[in-house]
């Protein structure tokens, strides 16, 4: 009882019982034509099987029925086409349902208060409007406040009826298996790209800041006015790039239409290893095979592989010799960055930059190993070409 008297001070019961209504202005112009109601009742069944009357009855069923499930990533209540032949069933099923709750609620609208109004008048010793029966009635004054059960039930249809309708949209309109699995994939997808995202700005930010720290303190050691004209170059190259990389990561945080190609890939491997060379260290590259013609996903997550692996070098090794190989064999592209150990050397299994290219290859369906290796640290990358991101 509280639960209905609290339904009937809320807005939905009354949007829900809106819905329950629309279907009878289309009884009522098919009136004006027939008066055979049943014959409407078949031709529904081939506006059912059109796949965008779905569409547009869960657009309707989930602004009226389900208003606060607007703009929620798994509403109850599905706003597509239908997509397969089950889809179209559902729909007629559903358009079958509709006709007849609203039928009944135009009743319960129309014949309760009438009911109401016809007992309230033999109370009064006048003759019924409505229900013409009721004439035979005696005159009774109890039947004054008898005249509020009618209302009273009318209430109660009008929750009922409304929640009964919402509960069958959800079954005949809700989500169907592929739409469920495609929004499973879509909120999978949504989170690795949150993921991606906080690595790119790991991987970017950290090495922008780390060649800007070796930089700077390498021209207060050498106390060269030349040398530390060039490294205030390229600190502020790197801070640029690192701005121009945050840029494009914050345009995806705002949900702007960012196309993938403006990523960055490893045909602008040339511009990470300036950077390390502008901080000092001695950068060996030799980079063969046909890089252009490495798929997106591989290039990008590389570039995003080979800015960490210097960073990592810079970080905890300083401006030392550092070996770059990369090549196109086959199938897989490989990727080696070598460096002489000093006294501090990576955490093999730890950190967040060794922890993230691991996951960059393996989501490539490759690896990344790192570690010591003959004197050297070494960080051993090898990525298929058929990938399946």
């Amino acid at each position: 009882m509280r639960r209905s008297l609290r339904l009937l001070a809320s807005p939905v019961t009354y949007t829900r019982w809106l819905h329950l209504l629309i279907p009878m202005t289309f009884v009522a112009m098919w009136l004006f034509i027939t008066n055979q109601v049943y014959v409407l009742g078949l031709l529904v069944v081939p506006l059912g099987l059109i796949p965008a009357v779905r569409l547009e009855e869960g657009v309707q069923a989930q602004l009226l029925l389900t208003p606060d499930e607007r703009g929620r990533p798994d509403p109850s209540i599905a706003h597509a086409p239908s997509a397969t032949w089950r889809d179209r069933w559902r729909t007629v099923l559903w358009l079958e349902v509709r006709l007849v709750l609203s039928w009944v609620a135009i009743a319960g609208t129309v014949w309760l208060p009438s009911l109401a109004v016809d007992m309230v008048a033999r109370g009064l010793g006048r003759a019924p409007v409505v229900f013409g029966w009721m004439a035979s009635w005696q005159e009774r004054w109890w039947l004054v406040p008898l005249a509020l059960i009618p209302v009273a039930l009318m209430l109660v249809c009008v929750v009922l009826i409304g929640d009964l309708i919402t509960y069958l949209a959800r079954r005949l309109l809700g989500p169907s298996a592929v739409e469920r699995l495609t929004a499973l994939e879509e909120r999978t997808e949504a989170l690795l790209e949150r993921n991606r995202i906080a690595r790119e700005i790991h991987d970017s930010i950290g090495h922008a800041l780390t060649v800007a720290v070796v930089q700077a303190g390498a021209a207060r050691a050498a106390d060269d006015p030349a040398f530390t004209d060039r490294a205030l170059l390229a600190i502020e190259e790197t801070g640029r790039a690192a701005l121009e990389d945050l840029e494009r990561v914050l345009l995806v945080l705002r949900e702007t239409t960012l196309p993938v190609s403006r990523r960055p890939t490893l045909l602008e491997a040339g511009r990470l290893i300036e950077s390390a060379r502008g901080s000092g260290a001695e950068v060996e590259a030799e980079l063969s095979g046909p890089l252009d013609l490495v798929p997106g996903p591989v290039s990008r997550e590389g570039y995003r592989i080979l800015q960490e692996a210097l960073t990592n070098v810079l970080r905890h090794s300083g401006p030392v010799p550092v070996r770059i190989r990369m090549a196109v064999l086959g199938q897989r592209l490989e990727m080696d960055v070598t460096n002489p150990l000093t006294g501090e050397t990576p955490r093999g299994k730890g950190g967040s930059g060794l922890r993230g290219m691991r996951e960059r290859a393996a989501l490539l369906g490759g690896e990344a190993e790192s570690g010591a290796y003959e004197g050297e640290w070494r960080v051993r990358v090898r990525l298929p070409l058929e990938t399946p991101v």
